[in-house]
Parts: C-alpha cells; sequence; structure tokens
C-alpha cells in the first residue's frame, strides 16, 4: 500500500517501494489558479532536495515544482504538455508532475504527514 507525504511548500509525494510519484497539493494548485503550462525535467535528471525540478504558470503567476527529496527523474507526466489544467481538477491523481527513484526513500518519512500538513496549510 502506497504512503502519501507533504512538504511546506505544498508537494506531495506517494511512496511506492523506493519509488515516488511527486506533484503540488490541492492547496497550492488552488492559490495557483488555473493552470496553463507546466515544464518538466527531462527522464534521467538528478535533482538534490529543495532544487527546482518543475516550472508552473497559471493565470495569476509563475510557481516550481521544488524537489522535496533527493532522486533521479524515472518518469514525467507527458499528458501535462496538452492538458495543464489537469492539475487543477485532479492534483493528488492525474495531475501528477514526475515519478523519482529516491536516493533515500527512508527519508521520505522526515516529510509531513497529512495532520501536519493539513494544520501547516489552515
Amino acid at each position: 500500500m502506497s504512503q502519501v507525504r507533504y512538504t511546506a511548500d505544498h508537494e506531495w509525494l506517494r511512496l511506492d517501494g523506493d519509488i515516488a510519484t511527486v506533484g503540488i497539493t490541492d492547496y497550492a494548485q488552488n492559490a495557483l489558479g488555473d493552470i496553463v503550462f507546466v515544464q518538466l525535467p527531462e527522464a534521467g535528471a538528478h535533482f538534490a532536495a529543495g532544487d527546482e525540478a518543475a516550472v508552473i504558470e497559471s493565470v495569476k503567476a509563475a510557481g516550481e515544482l521544488k524537489m522535496p527529496l533527493s532522486g533521479t527523474v524515472l518518469e514525467v507526466n507527458a499528458g501535462l504538455a496538452d492538458a495543464p489544467a489537469t492539475v487543477n481538477t485532479d492534483p493528488l491523481g492525474e495531475g501528477w508532475f514526475i515519478r523519482v527513484r529516491l536516493d533515500d526513500p527512508s527519508a521520505f518519512h522526515s516529510l509531513l504527514d497529512r495532520a501536519a500538513y493539513d494544520k501547516l496549510s489552515s
């Protein structure tokens, strides 16, 4: 069963083994407004925790997806190129950004659980 954790920067990670699917939270997509463009990294790119991994542009602002934990991008959600608004309609599902092989999967547990994230974003 997969587990989900969150960051203070409003990213989420769903962990399956040592592979994490990463996206932005409902709070983040709501704050950005209608998303019109997403620039994703190349598969094979490696990022350290805190690095900018993707660019998000909306009608209100530009933002970024910061890499929550260090790892290597295995897959990007190519569907976002043609339908970036998917991030608005299903941010925790089909609106995912990247799948990453984490350098240290145990670091996942250092991120916020749902209760801690809800307290932060309320």
